[in-house]
């Protein structure tokens, strides 16, 4: 062996004695990659505290997706929105995911039914409304257009994200039965109605998910005693913001939504303790700086809104005079 040949050969010893250690060493595995999607009602709409990434979308440190991954140290995509439609989450959620996502939430359908609209409508007076003809009209696309469209997406999901575990969530009831809030008019029969509406949306989506291979979860027993107007109330009644009417609350995240989703998702359920919320607060600048690839894409989903009652306007002056209502003397009433 000449000179050159023994100083290599010494120097390939160094170099194994140096990184042998290292080569033996497991290689650190990477978080597994979820990816949250969906509407308001994933997004965390009703927590009142967003995180600053330059949408309108309103998505939550407080809201379960947040929770679950931050519990469980899942490396999170946020893409949920605040009125997304299923057509907004084909065209601006589904690109991110991949073969290499491991776990997918998915909640729409509610936006597309149009229940913002119809809260609206059954807000008035009974006099004033058409409360159960929006209820008629929205039923029907549940029951006909809905099924169709959740299958297509579903389809999309699996083949965009063909090894991930999928949990599709649904809505939970939002009436007790007795309307607490002012300037808003729900009758006791209107409530039970839009709560079967809900109930409704559940069964196709959860007919749909299982014809996928995906898992349901379904809050309405998580719910059940903290409705609108229940104590401890885990949904928003009518607020402000107005945004957040009607939307569950922090507590129905934490409460409601974590511990009937996590256990399908991750196999076991998440307890949300006061590090978990920590840990999940302090993902938010790195989920507002994720989300900044999207902010073109979000802005075009328009957020649903439910509209306050308004009994000054035209029409309910003429719907007053043709029932016979003192609408003066009724707006008084209200106030007291």
């Amino acid at each position: 062996m000449n000179r050159t040949s023994r100083r290599l050969a010494v120097l390939g010893s160094a170099l194994v004695g140096l990184l042998g250690p290292l080569l033996l060493q497991p290689a650190q595995a990477a978080a597994p990659s979820y990816v949250a999607l969906g509407d308001s009602y994933a997004s965390g709409t009703g927590t009142r505290s967003y995180i600053a990434d330059g949408t309108s979308c309103q998505r939550s440190t407080q809201a379960y997706p947040s929770l679950i991954a931050a519990a469980r140290g899942y490396a999170l995509n946020f893409r949920a929105c605040s009125g997304a439609r299923i057509t907004d989450v084909t065209a601006t959620q589904l690109s991110a995911l991949t073969t290499a996502t491991g776990y997918v939430s998915i909640s729409v359908g509610g936006n597309d039914a149009g229940f913002a609209d119809v809260l609206t409508e059954c807000a008035l007076p009974g006099w004033a409304s058409n409360c159960n003809g929006k209820i008629d009209g929205a039923q029907a696309f549940v029951n006909t257009s809905l099924p169709g469209q959740l299958a297509t997406l579903y389809s999309s999901i699996r083949a965009r994200a063909p090894y991930a575990r999928v949990v599709v969530v649904g809505y939970p009831r939002i009436f007790m039965g007795e309307d607490c809030n002012a300037f808003t008019w729900f009758s006791p029969a209107e409530q039970s109605r839009l709560n079967q509406m809900a109930d409704l949306i559940n069964a196709r989506t959860a007919a749909a998910a299982s014809a996928a291979g995906f898992s349901f979860a379904n809050p309405t027993t998580a719910f059940v005693g903290h409705a609108v107007c229940d104590n401890p109330e885990w949904i928003n009644g009518l607020s402000s913001p107005i945004s957040e009417s009607y939307h569950p609350k922090a507590t129905g995240h934490a409460g409601g939504y974590t511990p009937t989703v996590s256990p399908l998702l991750t196999g076991a359920a998440v307890a949300v303790t006061a590090q978990v919320v920590a840990d999940s607060s302090a993902s938010g600048a790195e989920q507002a700086a994720l989300q900044s690839q999207y902010v073109d894409a979000d802005r075009s989903i328009e957020p649903e809104v439910v509209v306050a009652p308004d009994l000054t306007t035209p029409e309910a002056r003429r719907a007053a005079r043709k029932a016979g209502i003192d609408l003066d003397r009724f707006l008084a009433q209200s106030q007291r």
